[in-house]
Formats: structure tokens, sequence, C-alpha cells
């Protein structure tokens, strides 16, 4: 068990860690494997790369982010109908994103996005794109995931992708399918072992939800 010193100094090297972040002034505080992060970033994108990066550390079992998005330039602006029309001609660059399936919501630099795609990634790789956007200050992500019915998820496979996974392979986790539906259960070390059952869940066909 890592006292609060050892956490918030992990916690601080990983954010440094990461390109992204090395210059950025963000603070940690650790207090019983909650971890607070403090500072001021100029993008979304940065404000979720520390959240990452904190929730990757071993020993953080919460976040609790508080960092606040300051654009560089101070007479910068962009209004919601700016920052819409970039939010579509950046889904038209990605071959991976259906824009046509995706309808979107600004209201003061929040995107929410809405529609239905087939995979998970498709969701992940869009909201990934407007999470880029200069002038978006975050991102509602409420895409479903369309599936054929009919397609049955396969129990086994996942529980295999699972243990061929070098990080959770010594790890106990069920694995739950209810027609379309995976619940996973059971315990880890890691915030990052958590999202890595969860993401190796959601390459299996058919799936349409995961509860972890």
């Amino acid at each position: 068990m890592k006292t609060n010193e050892e956490l918030q100094r992990d916690v601080q090297l990983a954010i440094k860690w990461e390109p992204l972040l090395k210059d950025e002034e963000i603070g940690a505080v650790a207090k019983a494997g909650v971890v607070t992060l403090t500072g001021t970033v100029d993008s979304y994108r940065k404000k979720a790369e520390a959240e990452a990066a904190a929730r990757s550390v071993a020993g953080v079992q919460a976040v609790v982010e508080e960092i606040e998005i300051r654009f560089d330039n101070s007479s910068f602006s962009k209004n919601d109908n700016e920052i819409a029309a970039e939010v579509l001609n950046v889904f038209k660059w990605h071959a991976e994103v259906p824009g046509d399936q995706i309808k979107i919501t600004v209201e003061k630099g929040w995107v929410s996005l809405q529609g239905e795609v087939q995979w998970n990634y498709q969701k992940e790789i869009a909201e990934s794109a407007v999470a880029n956007l200069l002038g978006v200050t975050g991102v509602i992500n409420h895409i479903k995931i369309m599936v054929n019915k009919l397609d049955e998820v396969e129990k086994a496979a996942i529980e295999d992708a699972l243990e061929r996974n070098w990080s959770l392979s010594e790890c106990d986790i069920e694995v739950k399918v209810s027609d379309n539906k995976v619940t996973l259960t059971g315990i880890v070390d890691s915030w990052y072992q958590k999202n890595e059952a969860e993401r190796i869940a959601w390459k299996a066909p058919g799936v349409s939800s995961v509860a972890n």
C-alpha cells in the first residue's frame, strides 16, 4: 500500500511523462487512494490526458478532476456555431466515423454526441476527434452501439482474449453474457487493468454494452 506522498509523487511523474503534458503545471494531491488534479491547461485534450495518466497509476482508486481550461490567447473566442461547423468538418476527414449517423449539440463549448455506430472504436474515435478541436471545453458522448440482435456474443472468446493479455492473465475476471451485453466482474490491481479488460471485451463482435 502506497503512502499518500508516494501516490502523489507517482501521479505527478505519470503526468510529466506524457509528452503532451510535460510542460503543463498540473498539481496532484492524494489521500486514501483519491487523487485530486488541479491546474490550468489550454485544451480539453490535455485535461482528458491528465485524468487518464492519473488513472493509470497503481494505487489510484478515484480521480477528482478540477483542472480548468484557459486558452493561451486571451483574445481568442469561438462561438458554438463555429465549433459545430468544425466538428462536422472533422468528421468528414475521419473515414472510420460515420458522420451522417452522428448528431451534435454545442452549448458553451460543450459538445454532445448522439447517434448510432456499429463498433465501440468508432464511438471513441468520434470523441477523440472532437476533443482535439480548439475551443471545445468538454465532450459528452451519448453515441450508442448498433448491433445485429442475431449476432451471438461468444463468452469463451472474450475469456480467451483476456487470458492472452499480459496484464490480465493472472487476474480473476469473470465474464457474463446476456444477449448482446457483457458484464465483467472481479478484482484487478490498477485502473489500467480495469480499462484494458473493458477494451478487450468491446472488441468482441455483437457487443452492444459492457458493464465493468
